[in-house]
C-alpha cells in the first residue's frame, strides 16, 4: 500500500528548521504549510483542517504545549489533526503533558530527517484509520462471494464481471438503474476490489442534502465562510483522497455544482467554500442516478461535458422484473437475515409463494422485496412463511398467479376482505381452492366469510 499523503502544518520559530522540514516533507508529496508564528498557526488551524500538526515546544509568545492545549479544546476529536511535538528540551513532564493533550508522539532535537519521516508516516496512517472509522466503516453481519450482490442471472453476472474489471483502474463510473436496484452495492464492490480498498469510500446522497449545504458538504469550508460556520470543516472530496467517492442521485445536482464537479473531474482540484487555496485530490469518482441523464442533457438540465466525464464506464442495473430467476435467492437471503435479526423461527417457505412472487413486477425492486419479506417475518406467528402472511401484510402479489393482488392500506380489515374476495374469484367460488391459495384452512376461511358477511 502506498504511503499516505497528507496536509501538514509545521510550526517552529527557527527558519532553517522550517525550510529543511518543508523540503523533506514535500519530497514525500505532502502538502506543507510552515510558519514561525504560533499566532499565525492558530489562525490557520481555525480556518481549515490539517492531517498533521508538527509543532515546536519552546517558542516566543506561545509555547507548543499551549498551542496544542488551545487547539484540542476548540476542535472536536473527529476533526482534529494528529499532533507531533518537537523539542530541544525534552522532559518527562513535557512528554506526558503533550500526550494528555492528544499528541501522538514527540521528537527530541536534534533528530534525523529519516526518523522524522517514519514518525510522520505513522501519524498519517493513524489519521487515515481514524477518518475511516469515523466516516466509513459500518458493521456488516455477513459477507458474500460478490460483495452482497445476490443473483445468478446472466445480467447480474455481467455486472459483477464489469465491476471486477473496472476495479483495477481509476476510471470514473456511472451506475444507472431504477430506485432499489442496488447501485450502492455495486459502488462498494468496485471500491472493495480496487487497489484503493484500504482507503476511504465516502458516500454522498446528493438528493438528501439541501442545495445550500451541498457545496460545503462536498468541498468543505473555512471558518466564517457562511453564517454558522464556526469552525473549518473538511469536505467529502478531501476525506476521500486516495480512495473513492460515491455520488448518489447525481441527477439532482444544481447547474452551479455541476460546473464545480466538472472541474474536479478534469483537474482533480477544488477550493473549499470561503477559501482561495486550491486543494488537489487523487481519487476515483463513482456516480449513480435513477434519472435519464441523456434526456436531461437534451433538455438543458444537465451539463453535456459533465455527463461524458461521468459516463466513462457505464453500468446499468436491470430492474428486478427483468431478473425474476434471482427472486428465490433473494427471498431466501432476506428470510434468513431478518429471522436472525428478530429472533423469529422460519423453517421454510410455503409451496407456491416463490412462483407467485416471481410473477410480480416489483416496482420498488430489491428494496421493496426486502421490505415485504421483513414485514412477513416480523409479524409471522408460525415457522412457515405463507402466501397469506405476505399478502395480508400488504405486498402487491402477482396477477394471474392464483394469489390476490393487493396494495398496502392501513385498514387491515379491508385488506383481509379484499384478499378473500380475490381468492374466491381466482378459485371461481370454490372455497377449498380459495383456502389453499391463501394458505389457510377451510375452517378459517369459513370464519372470515362469516366475519365479513361475504357471500
Amino acid at each position: 500500500m502506498p504511503a499516505p499523503r497528507g496536509s501538514i502544518l509545521v510550526v517552529d520559530d527557527e527558519e532553517k528548521i522550517l525550510k529543511a522540514l518543508g523540503r523533506a516533507l514535500r519530497e514525500e508529496r505532502h502538502e506543507v504549510i510552515a510558519t514561525t508564528c504560533p499566532t499565525e498557526a492558530q489562525k490557520l488551524l481555525a480556518e481549515r483542517n490539517f492531517d498533521l500538526l508538527l509543532v515546536d515546544n519552546v517558542m516566543p509568545a506561545l509555547s507548543g504545549i499551549d498551542l496544542i492545549r488551545q487547539y484540542t479544546a476548540a476542535t472536536p476529536e473527529s476533526e482534529r489533526a494528529q499532533i507531533l511535538m518537537m523539542t530541544a528540551h525534552a522532559t518527562v513532564e513535557n512528554a506526558i503533558e503533550a500526550m494528555k493533550l492528544g499528541a501522538l508522539d514527540y521528537l527530541q532535537k536534534p533528530f534525523d530527517i529519516d526518523e522524522l519521516l517514519v514518525v510522520v508516516r505513522r501519524a498519517l496512517e493513524h489519521q487515515r484509520l481514524k477518518t475511516e472509522y469515523t466516516y466509513l466503516r459500518s458493521e456488516r453481519d455477513e459477507q458474500f462471494d460478490h460483495y452482497g450482490i445476490i443473483g445468478r442471472s446472466r445480467a447480474i453476472q455481467d455486472i459483477i464481471d464489469r465491476a471486477e474489471r473496472v476495479a483495477d483502474t481509476k476510471s470514473t463510473v456511472l451506475i444507472t438503474g431504477e430506485t432499489g436496484t442496488g447501485k450502492e452495492l455495486v459502488a462498494r464492490a468496485i471500491h472493495d476490489r480496487s487497489p484503493q480498498r484500504n482507503m476511504p469510500l465516502i458516500k454522498v446522497n446528493c438528493a438528501a442534502i439541501p442545495e445550500s449545504l451541498l457545496e460545503s458538504e462536498l468541498f468543505g469550508h473555512t471558518r466564517g465562510a457562511f453564517t454558522g460556520a464556526n469552525a473549518a470543516k473538511k469536505g467529502k472530496f478531501a476525506l476521500a483522497d486516495g480512495g473513492s467517492i460515491f455520488l448518489d442521485e447525481i441527477g439532482t445536482m444544481s447547474p452551479t455544482l455541476q460546473a464545480k464537479l466538472l472541474r474536479v473531474l478534469q483537474e482533480r482540484e477544488f477550493e473549499p467554500l470561503g477559501s482561495e487555496r486550491t486543494e488537489k485530490v487523487d481519487l476515483r469518482v463513482i456516480a449513480a442516478t435513477n434519472r435519464d441523464l441523456r434526456q436531461m442533457v437534451a433538455e438543458g438540465r444537465f451539463q453535456e461535458d459533465l455527463f461524458y466525464r461521468l459516463n466513462v464506464i457505464p453500468i446499468e442495473l436491470p430492474p428486478l422484473r427483468e431478473r425474476r430467476d434471482d427472486i428465490p435467492l433473494l427471498v431466501e437471503h432476506f428470510v434468513k437475515k431478518h429471522a436472525q435479526r428478530t429472533g423469529r423461527r422460519i423453517d421454510r417457505i410455503d409451496d407456491g409463494v416463490l412462483p407467485a412472487l416471481q410473477q410480480y413486477d416489483w416496482p420498488g425492486n430489491v428494496r421493496e422485496l426486502e421490505n415485504a419479506i421483513e414485514r412477513a417475518v416480523v409479524l409471522s406467528t408460525a415457522p412457515v412463511l405463507t402466501a397469506r402472511a405476505i399478502s395480508v401484510l400488504g405486498t402487491i402479489t402477482p396477477q394471474n398467479s392464483g394469489l390476490p393482488s393487493l396494495k398496502l392500506r392501513p385498514n387491515i380489515e379491508w385488506v383481509e376482505k379484499e384478499t378473500i374476495r380475490r381468492a374466491l374469484e381466482s378459485a371461481r367460488g370454490v372455497k377449498k381452492d380459495a383456502a389453499e391459495l391463501m394458505g389457510i384452512s377451510q375452517r378459517a376461511l369459513s370464519y372470515y366469510l362469516a366475519k365479513y358477511r361475504i357471500d
